[in-house]
């Protein structure tokens, strides 16, 4: 069983993935990262969602930030998204992340912040 699963749009986030990781390691809460592109990989992000036993999701995703959108749109489990600074010092991503639409809540924190996320996700649990 993971408790959180962090996932990401690339290799590339994957600095912002170890920023979440660090935190969740020294709360002891069991986590997974998993790098699956909401458009490279749609049918392995949707099997993945459908049979994962997370209770929180971190997505991290730069660009259009569709990530966290899409996998809150595929489960009722709390979405949380870090924007990534990819592009436009990431204010693409924060203002994707940040416009869901209603009945598809994503909580979105700084750019570039996996640690807020494993914060948040902490709260969440009630271990934080």
């Amino acid at each position: 069983m993971v408790t959180v699963s962090i996932l990401t749009g690339s290799e590339s986030d994957m600095e912002i993935a170890q920023q979440s990781s660090k935190i969740l390691d020294k709360a002891g809460v069991d986590y997974e990262i998993r790098v699956l592109s909401a458009h490279r990989n749609p049918v392995e992000l949707d099997e993945y969602i459908s049979k994962s036993d997370a209770e929180v999701f971190i997505a991290i995703a730069g660009l259009s930030a569709a990530l966290p959108g899409v996998v809150a749109s595929k489960t009722k489990k709390p979405v949380i998204g870090v924007p990534v600074s990819a592009k436009l010092g990431g204010m693409d991503a924060l203002l994707s992340i940040a416009q869901m639409p209603p009945g598809v809540p994503v909580a979105c924190v700084g750019i570039d912040n996996g640690a807020n996320a494993a914060h948040l996700a902490l709260r969440i649990l009630r271990k934080g």
